[in-house]
């Protein structure tokens, strides 16, 4: 049996007809930037989203930048950010011109361990950016607390997230603005890059909106220095479909994920992820770890079994960040997961025994 780390057909397989029908509709209607189905999209994500605007942006990295320009952050400002997080998370943070301030995560749920954010703040600290890693949600509540006593802003990173809740709020509506990801391999993905902006303030919505469009409101008029990051009318077509099943889809990724921690439960040489209390999990990934990571991803090569790495060097070990002078070591639960972590396969359209199958390939590793 070969069981691929990801696979896209129990998705897109049943949605086949509608994924063209909306082609054709694109295609016949000679409309393809900034119109009707980007509109529509962004409505109904900020309705799914609970907040009260949506900007479809170009990427999830572009998102996030837009975020933190839309604050005014820039030179000399600080932004705090989990050491353990997708390079995006820090890159954004350098294209306005501030510095990342690295936290450690906490090492059962791998999000950012809210104790560890006061310790380093600073008069230049201006937000924190949680990021919902693998689908988990952060514990906003305890970060929403301790940006309100700095003044600091919140911006969220719901890019593997999309319906996780903490305290029964949905991520993505926690902060003062978020950035998510519609990658094509995320929960909900388009078929092309694709990123979103969310966000309860008119004020910021609207920045975000010029700052996307050349920094215009008005064709031919532009009041600032923009970019051109819009979300495409075909990709916002195609994640509107999506997103119609996302919740079935998400219940199938923690269906499949339960039978994983239950057949892997006996293996004393895996630890599997760990849930935070008030906080759900959607598993864009499902991540164990094992002390011979890299040896147990060989064998499941050998016999068939898809997996990857999330992620196997942090931020402040890539040599884009030489610059910020970390050693290794400065950071050494981000560093034991990076060594530690393999990702197994999880998608809807995954059967019984395909997880059987992965299961006891895990087991059989010695």
């Amino acid at each position: 049996m070969i069981v691929p780390f990801l696979k896209f057909g129990g998705m897109h397989d049943p949605i086949r007809e509608e994924m063209i029908g909306a082609f054709t509709d694109f295609y016949d209607r000679q409309y393809y930037v900034l119109g009707s189905s980007l509109e529509k999209f962004e409505n109904e994500y900020a309705l799914f989203n609970e907040v009260d605007h949506c900007v479809g942006i170009s990427n999830g990295l572009d998102a996030i930048y837009l975020s933190l320009k839309a604050l005014g952050i820039g030179p000399g400002d600080e932004v705090i950010v989990p050491s353990n997080t997708f390079i995006a998370s820090v890159l954004a943070i350098s294209f306005v011109g501030a510095k990342p301030v690295f936290v450690e995560p906490d090492k059962h749920t791998y999000n950012i361990d809210p104790t560890g954010i006061s310790k380093v703040i600073t008069s230049n600290t201006k937000a924190i950016i949680p990021v919902h890693l693998y689908g988990q949600a952060c514990e906003m509540q305890a970060i929403q607390s301790i940006a309100e006593q700095h003044s600091l802003f919140i911006v969220e990173d719901n890019a593997q997230a999309h319906g996780a809740k903490y305290l029964d709020k949905i991520t993505g509506s926690w902060g003062d603005i978020n950035a998510t990801s519609f990658y094509p391999g995320k929960n909900l993905g388009a078929l092309g890059d694709a990123g979103g902006v969310t966000t309860n303030s008119i004020e910021l919505a609207a920045e975000v909106r010029k700052l996307r469009n050349y920094g215009s409101r008005e064709k031919y008029k532009n009041e600032s220095i923009g970019h051109n990051m819009r979300l495409d009318e075909l990709q916002a077509a195609f994640l509107s479909i999506k997103l119609k099943y996302l919740n079935n889809w998400i219940a199938e990724r923690q269906s499949i994920a339960a039978q994983y921690k239950s057949k892997l439960s006996s293996n004393k040489q895996i630890i599997l992820p760990q849930t935070a209390e008030g906080a759900t999990h959607v598993y864009h990934l499902f991540v164990i770890r094992h002390q011979s990571r890299d040896l147990l991803q060989q064998h499941l090569q050998k016999e068939g079994v898809g997996t990857l790495i999330h992620y196997p060097t942090p931020p402040h070990l890539q040599e884009a960040y030489a610059g910020l002078g970390y050693q290794k070591g400065d950071f050494p639960i981000a560093e034991e997961l990076a060594e530690t972590s393999l990702s197994l396969p999880i998608w809807p359209g995954m059967d019984e025994e395909m997880i059987d199958f992965v299961c006891q390939k895990i087991n059989d590793f010695q």
